[in-house]
């Protein structure tokens, strides 16, 4: 699998004030070990995230609980590793997408 990158984001479910937020993930299996939070935000920012991703063509997948958890990662870092089997079925969903579009 090379290089990818996706966005997880959260509408408001979890959320009573209803706050968007948004966490962008790469993954370089040559390079990295797990999953590295590339952008992270609540509110207008995470609108410019959403819309960033869709500009650019970037897979988008809301999963509440996910973008919720991964939240409180620093930018920069490594996804928990309690979190490696819930991304690596995002990572598993979006290859199975990319491959029916070929």
């Amino acid at each position: 699998m090379e290089n990818k990158r996706f966005l997880l984001k959260n509408t408001g479910y979890l959320d009573p004030q209803k706050v968007p937020k948004a966490t962008a993930l790469g993954y370089d299996p040559k390079r990295d070990e797990a999953p590295i939070v590339l952008a992270s935000g609540k509110g207008a920012i995470a609108e410019q995230i959403i819309a960033l991703a869709k500009a650019n063509g970037i897979p988008i997948r809301e999963d509440p609980l996910l973008a919720e958890a991964l939240a409180g990662v620093n930018l920069g870092d490594p996804i928990p590793p309690e979190l490696y089997a819930l991304v690596a079925e995002v990572l598993a969903y979006i290859y199975r997408v990319e491959q029916k579009l070929k």
